[in-house]
């Protein structure tokens, strides 16, 4: 594969296990790690349309396949790691965590305090319309700079991604660089204090010191186009899972979380096709028992490793979440 001259880093053949909060996945073919905007945007219109590229950020909600991902990783670093409060404005690269985020925000009395308890960076966070206690990405974002396949640096209103539950319309290939948010003004000190019971209520009930990619799968509810939850459809898919009897089970180092049935852990030694064969068996134990049909939330890509057995590719389909 031939690649554009670069000013950031190029690393052919790494690990992507090294990257994930899963720790699993087997080598990108490349990873990028552009140095600033015009670094990405030149990069990507110099590529061969024909090579692939994953945008991918900290990695936490995330099952690389076994086999690796062909073509280019982009993965955004330092150059797109800035927190900016203007206003009733906070500007925030694609790289800077959710939850630095939410914190400089509160130390500036601007509350986004959502983003406190959601793993992953701002480019995923808008990618994937996260939420958390009734607010969502798709209440507070204002607008995204991303660069498309082509290079070209291009600015996205919420209607153009067209935000839905955990999905937005971004196409594939492109890279979210920036967001810009509309932070309600808010008491430094109470902002502090609301995102220290997140924090506690998230650790009583999460695994949160394991080696998990945050919820698994999606609440089977209703939700409105901006995302927000219709409570009158309320159903989670933990209590689905342990209806089931689904909780704690394994599966080689894959198991179900004891302390919180949405999640799957990494308890010593997984492959990504153990936890991918794992969740399909409670996709299809939650069907068998109550007749609802669980959707991944989180994203499973790449390919399977080339000694992979049968077994474990036939409990793979490529239903659920877009790969």
């Amino acid at each position: 594969m031939r690649l554009p001259e670069v000013r950031g880093r190029l690393t052919p053949a790494k690990p992507l296990s090294e990257l994930t909060w899963l720790r699993v996945g087997g080598p990108a073919e490349w990873v990028f790690q552009p140095a600033d905007l015009d670094d990405l945007a030149d990069f990507l219109r110099g590529l061969d349309p024909g090579v692939p590229v994953f945008p991918m950020g900290v990695g936490s909600n995330l099952i690389v396949r076994d086999g690796g991902l062909r073509g280019v990783v982009i993965r955004l670093g330092r150059g797109f790691n800035h927190v900016r409060v203007e206003g009733e404005r906070v500007i925030a690269g694609a790289a800077a965590l959710d939850a630095h985020v939410a914190k400089r925000a509160a130390e500036a009395g601007r509350d986004l305090t959502f983003l406190r308890t959601i793993p992953g960076a701002v480019g995923g966070a808008v990618r994937m319309n996260a939420g958390c206690y009734g607010t969502y990405v798709a209440d507070r974002l204002i607008e995204a700079t991303a660069v498309t396949r082509a290079g070209e640096v291009v600015r996205l209103t919420p209607g153009d991604l067209a935000f839905r539950y955990r999905e937005t319309d971004l196409p594939a290939g492109w890279v979210l660089t920036e967001a810009v948010f509309a932070a309600p003004a808010g008491d430094p000190e109470a902002l502090r204090d609301r995102m220290a019971d997140q924090l506690a209520r998230r650790d009583a009930t999460q695994p949160t010191k394991e080696r998990t990619a945050g919820s698994t799968f999606r609440n089977p509810a209703g939700f409105s186009s901006t995302g927000r939850a219709d409570d009158t459809h309320e159903l989670k898919a933990w209590t689905l899972i342990e209806a089931a009897g689904m909780r704690g089970a394994r599966l080689g180092g894959a198991m179900i979380s004891e302390k919180h049935a949405n999640f799957l852990v990494n308890a010593g030694g997984a492959t990504a096709a153990e936890l991918e064969a794992l969740g399909e068996r409670v996709r299809k134990r939650v069907f068998h028992a109550s007749g609802i049909e669980l959707e991944w939330e989180v994203m499973r890509v790449g390919q399977p490793a080339p000694d992979e057995s049968r077994d474990d590719a036939e409990a793979r389909p490529d239903r659920g979440r877009r790969d």
